[in-house]
């Protein structure tokens, strides 16, 4: 599981999302930031196009980088995609809750081979979804039932946490335990607008109701001074 002493040790809290076509466009925005202020989440445009070179290149710099390709596969496949992700030495590495206990079970026993395992954490429901979108898939109930089921069957995989909602912070924290890490998307400072999320939340709000780490992409990337940005949300957070 998670260790929670990197909230104690000052480890930085803040994960902003590189939503980048090319690497050269996310390089020039990591060449204004702080490792010691925030880590790096990849996803899959990003990765699809720069590989996993720009990893190394991230890790070089003293970055801890997320992997976010939601991993969705029959179990074999999902293993060894997830030790391929630990090779890189990412940081964080996630699949998708929906692809099920013998897949999320083979992903945590291909990471618990490794010398240092990266963190894994399942995704659960994204967070641009709302209660008609989950209908229309034929999954039952509000968004927040769907989201404890497959938080309590991730975490019965024996996976360090999962990727939810910051408003489902607070009910998960409660159902899963302290040491069940939270990965909080849909992060929005006061003065920025919602964009395509549909459940969203404040720094502070996001922290005081249980999460662990917070994604931020548009606020921080398109802010005229990124810097300047991460260092407010961590005075805030802190």
């Amino acid at each position: 599981m998670i260790d929670r002493r990197s909230r104690a040790e000052g480890h930085p809290r803040i994960i902003v999302a590189l939503d980048y076509g090319a690497a050269k466009s996310a390089l020039a925005l990591v060449d204004r930031l702080d490792p010691g202020l925030c880590r790096l989440k990849i996803g899959k445009e990003l990765f699809t196009a720069a590989g996993p070179g720009l990893i190394e290149t991230l890790v070089h710099r003293g970055y801890a980088v997320f992997l976010d390709l939601k991993y969705h596969d029959i179990p074999t496949t999902v293993a060894r995609a997830c030790r391929a992700a630990a090779a890189l030495g990412v940081w964080m590495v996630n699949v998708h809750a929906l692809g099920g206990r013998a897949m999320m079970q083979a992903a945590r026993e291909a990471l618990a081979r490794e010398n240092q395992p990266p963190r894994l954490v399942a995704v659960t429901v994204l967070t641009s979804m709302a209660a008609e979108d989950l209908l229309e898939l034929g999954i039952a109930g509000a968004p927040m039932e769907v989201v404890k089921r497959l938080a309590r069957l991730a975490q019965s995989c024996e996976l360090d946490g999962v990727v939810c909602s910051a408003q489902e912070a607070a009910p998960l924290r409660s159902e899963c335990g302290a040491e069940f890490c939270l990965v909080t998307p849909g992060i929005r400072p006061a003065m920025a607008g919602p964009d395509d999320q549909q459940r969203v939340m404040t720094p502070r709000a996001a922290v005081d109701n249980g999460a662990d780490y917070l994604v931020i992409g548009r606020p921080v990337t398109r802010a005229p001074d990124p810097l300047a940005v991460l260092r407010e949300i961590n005075r805030e957070i802190d």
